[in-house]
């Protein structure tokens, strides 16, 4: 392990210079540049030897310098190559196999608040305050978990938008939500920001006087591919619609985590937004059919036609949208 570096026990990783040890790592000069202890401590608790790590926006190419360092296979894209080394290539259509990769690490852009590159395709053109700045990035997931192989990690770095005129963009929680639909969060690191053009004196005057933040931090989601999807064929196991009829699907867990449920495949189901959310609410729901059904009971008894009447029809709405099935209601 380099002298200059340690394996991060906690959330938040803060690194004071980009590079570590003798050679350089990617090229600190370059506009939205990755510490490079980013990556090492990412493939060093993740990957082993010999495994194949991919950065689809490899900027400077710190990814190349740390994977190579450490005895990894690595790829490096981008849609505007600075070295010879890293391959030309836009990040929505990767030119590799399915389930191929072992490691994918991603620094994306968070708007069009720096200059990536003249390339007029690059992402890093779009504005964060346009819905199209999200839709492209998810083009850029499902390419990942595309080539990504199961259980294996995703690690993508963003950062927060501010201006004056567009005021606060959670431009990191908006990435996080796509990312969700797609992948199993593992965990959230905050990385401290560093050598940006508003850590002065005269910015900070300005933060104060009036009363805005500096972006002080970017996230690191870690993330995990999970098969539920594949093996559901991307339907809903309840009512069997998916994402061919434009439904938003997500991965549940068969048994609650509250309740003991593992974090493994075979604890998991891909269910549409709706019975995910019915799922979740059962609890609430159970209550509310067993009180009705004692109630029918006792209109029964007494012969109440016109509660019996308004029972039933609670009742058969249950039925109808199979909520609760596995209470009985004995006519």
């Amino acid at each position: 392990m380099p002298k200059d570096l340690i394996l991060e026990p906690t959330t938040l990783w803060d690194f004071p210079k980009q590079s570590y040890g003798k050679n350089p790592k990617g090229n600190w000069k370059f506009n939205g540049v990755t510490p490079a202890g980013v990556i090492y401590n990412l493939i060093k608790r993740y990957t082993k030897e010999g495994d194949l790590i991919v950065d689809p926006m490899c900027g400077s190419g710190t990814t190349i310098d740390v994977c190579k360092e450490e005895n990894r296979k690595v790829i490096g894209y981008d849609i505007s190559p600075t070295r010879q080394d890293i391959i030309q290539n836009d990040s929505r259509k990767i030119p590799l196999d399915d389930n191929s990769v072992d490691m994918v690490f991603i620094d994306s852009p968070y708007g069009d608040n720096i200059k990536y590159s003249d390339n007029l395709n690059c992402i890093g053109k779009i504005s964060c305050e346009k819905k199209e700045f999200y839709q492209e990035l998810e083009k850029v997931v499902i390419e990942i978990k595309r080539i990504l192989k199961n259980d294996k990690i995703v690690s993508w770095v963003i950062g927060d938008h501010w201006r004056s005129n567009s005021g606060f963009i959670p431009v990191g929680i908006k990435i996080y939500q796509i990312l969700e639909k797609h992948f199993k969060p593992l965990d959230i690191v905050c990385l401290t920001r560093r050598n940006q053009t508003s850590n002065t004196l005269l910015w900070k005057q300005r933060a104060i006087k009036n009363n805005f933040y500096l972006r002080g931090f970017k996230y690191l989601f870690i993330m995990k591919k999970w098969l539920f999807f594949e093996r559901d064929n991307y339907r809903c196991v309840i009512c069997g619609k998916g994402r061919a009829e434009g439904v938003e699907i997500q991965v549940d867990h068969i048994k609650p985590k509250e309740l003991g449920g593992k974090a493994e495949i075979e604890n998991g189901q891909t269910l549409c937004a709706q019975h995910n959310f019915q799922k979740k609410y059962y609890k609430q729901t159970e209550t509310g059919k067993r009180m009705f059904i004692r109630l029918y009971d006792l209109a029964k008894k007494n012969k109440d036609k016109k509660l019996m009447k308004f029972c039933e029809d609670i009742l058969r709405v249950y039925e109808k949208d199979g909520i609760n099935g596995h209470i009985v209601w004995e006519k």
